[in-house]
């Protein structure tokens, strides 16, 4: 028996018009946590999927060795049955079926042709303690929040007798402190004799839990590096993944400041249902013209609430307060209102809210702004197909043309899509929620990139980000936000980490 679970040898797997994989091995040690890095449309999922059975035999050309054995699977049942188990970044629960019912739908323990709802619960209870979860079996999955759903997953995957499991993105919709208890829990599943291969663009997760990182780009393995080895930094890491260095995760940054172009004076708002709740409370805050304003906060402080509640009042409920824009006050009841005044909010879920994903790259760009397009009533097909191919080219989205579905878009060429879209409507404040979520470092620098030329061209921009470095790399100034009160607004020369979290935990008086 050799030191390898799993041996993928010389994997191709090609879409029309694109080669995602071209010749990639992958070698994973019995009881190992290996890494898997690489830009986003690097084809890491991709690979996870042949694997999967997710693209069965026969739909790629190579070679799958899993405990010494040559495998061919049809489906995911075939990969599960020899405990293989992939979680998705798309978590695949459903929402009104309890916690019990999804760990074992599919997969149900009966009694006499019937479901044994003891043994059910039971089972289900003893796998939830394995993943550090209290809560009663027969809670329904719309009553947790995201980081235990990912605990469910788990114990699902546990459920199966997993030998190897995949995580994909698994931390990416995490905050600090459920990322943290995940990370723990796989490093308790590794004693257990379970082995696990992460992907994650987190490279400091990487560094604390991996033993083997494998690094992709461009659809081609560049090479595995050893932790115990002492060989991995994540500036390493980031060459292998772009082809370059980054010497500055950030570009530099010049202001061109002009005059105010947005003003909120005394915001407040309520809980859309609990209407005796105020979730922000007298907010006051401005930005002007070529300016890049940050907004920092902990989970739940209210930043994404004061965004939506601004951009057409898509939040909340008994809103007062008054938006003032190039100094004279404007109405943003609705989005469209919000839009014609020329104010535009990029959302931290692009896959539910920002973007029509089974629609084409085409149009998912101009539906902002459609009436730029239309001659009595109509669209020019013609030129709305001029106007999407010319963002393909100048934003970099990887897709051999527009007609492609945007849901097939990796990540950060899915955000691109977004700005697009924004870019095209034309506005004159354009808020980034949570910009760079999910997508990998050379994408992210990309996406500074972009700012910093809207910025140029006399935008104001605001960016909601939970990553303080991001918002010490690219603002020039920086509102902090703590349950729903803004706390202050610190120059980017006078911003530190430390000074950040000072106010972004303060609490009210």
């Amino acid at each position: 028996m050799t030191s390898n679970i799993l041996e993928m040898r010389n994997i191709t797997k090609t879409f029309p018009g694109v080669k995602a994989l071209q010749d990639v091995s992958l070698e994973v040690k019995r009881g190992e946590i290996h890494a898997i890095c690489g830009e986003n449309g690097a084809g890491k999922s991709t690979l996870m999927k042949v694997l999967s059975g997710v693209y069965p035999a026969g739909s790629y050309e190579g070679e799958i060795h899993f405990e010494d054995e040559p495998v061919e699977f049809k489906n995911i049942n075939d990969s599960e049955s020899l405990g293989i188990v992939i979680i998705h970044q798309e978590l695949a629960l459903s929402p009104f079926l309890s916690i019990a019912e999804n760990i074992f739908l599919g997969n149900e323990r009966q009694k006499n042709g019937w479901i044994d709802w003891n043994a059910t619960n039971l089972e289900a209870a003893a796998l939830l303690a394995r993943v550090g979860l209290r809560d009663n079996p027969i809670t329904k999955i719309t009553e947790i929040g995201v980081g235990k759903q990912q605990l469910v997953e788990i114990a699902k995957a546990l459920s199966k007798r997993v030998k190897l499991l995949i995580l994909d993105e698994p931390t990416a919709a995490l905050n600090d402190e459920d990322s943290a208890h995940l990370l723990d829990l796989i490093l308790q599943l590794k004693e257990q004799g379970i082995t696990s291969i992460i992907i994650s663009h987190k490279l400091n997760e990487i560094k604390r839990i991996a033993d083997s990182v494998t690094i992709i780009r461009d659809g081609k393995t560049v090479e595995t590096l050893e932790v115990a080895a002492n060989t991995i930094s994540e500036e390493r890491i980031i060459k292998g993944m772009v082809g370059r260095d980054l010497d500055n995760r950030y570009p530099d940054h010049t202001p061109h400041i002009g005059e105010e172009v947005l003003r909120i004076e005394d915001w407040t708002v309520h809980h859309p249902t609990d209407h005796s709740r105020v979730v922000i409370h007298g907010a006051n805050l401005n930005v002007r013209r070529g300016e890049i304003v940050g907004i920092a906060g902990l989970m739940g402080a209210g930043r994404t609430e004061l965004a939506m509640s601004v951009f057409g009042r898509t939040y909340g409920s008994n809103i007062t307060g008054k938006v003032f824009k190039d100094g004279k006050e404007i109405r943003t009841h609705s989005v469209s209102e919000a839009v014609k005044n020329g104010i535009a909010y990029a959302t931290e879920d692009r896959k539910r809210y920002g973007l029509n994903l089974i629609d084409d790259i085409k149009r998912n760009v101009s539906g902002s702004a459609l009436g730029k397009l239309a001659t009595w009533g109509w669209v020019d097909a013609n030129q709305e197909f001029v106007v999407a191919e010319g963002y393909r080219k100048s934003m970099n989205i990887k897709s051999p043309t527009v007609a492609a579905i945007t849901g097939k878009l990796s990540g950060g060429n899915q955000q691109k899509v977004v700005l697009s879209k924004w870019m095209f409507a034309d506005p004159d404040v354009l808020i980034l929620d949570e910009p760079t979520r999910g997508i990998d470092v050379g994408a992210k620098y990309e996406i500074y990139t972009i700012i910093n030329t809207l910025a140029a061209e006399g935008k104001g921009i605001i960016v909601i980000s939970s990553e303080l470095p991001e918002l010490l790399g690219i603002c020039d100034r920086i509102y902090t936000l703590s349950e729903g009160t803004i706390t202050a607004d610190v120059p980017r020369a006078e911003a530190t980490p430390e000074l950040l979290m000072q106010y972004m935990t303060q609490e009210k008086e």
